[in-house]
């Protein structure tokens, strides 16, 4: 993998991890709850399908459109 490669893998990391913590700090959720949460009801995988999306939009916006995304898959936050 070339440096430039790691950068991009690094950021989408960061975004992730910054967007689990917002989720759980919306819902009352520590950080490993908060991701358990979204691994379960496939917002991780969506997450990641969409990351060119979901990276652009403010972290509150998202953390409404992922609720409303586990929703549909059966979660009920």
């Amino acid at each position: 993998m070339t440096k430039e490669q790691l950068d991009i893998e690094e950021g989408k990391l960061e975004w992730t991890l910054i967007f689990i913590h917002e989720f759980g700090k919306k819902y009352g959720l520590d950080i490993k709850t908060a991701f358990d949460y979204l691994l379960r009801y496939d917002a991780i995988k969506f997450i990641e399908r969409n990351y060119s999306y979901v990276h652009t939009q403010s972290f509150a916006s998202m953390v409404s459109d992922i609720a409303d995304y586990c929703r549909l898959n059966g979660g009920n936050l």
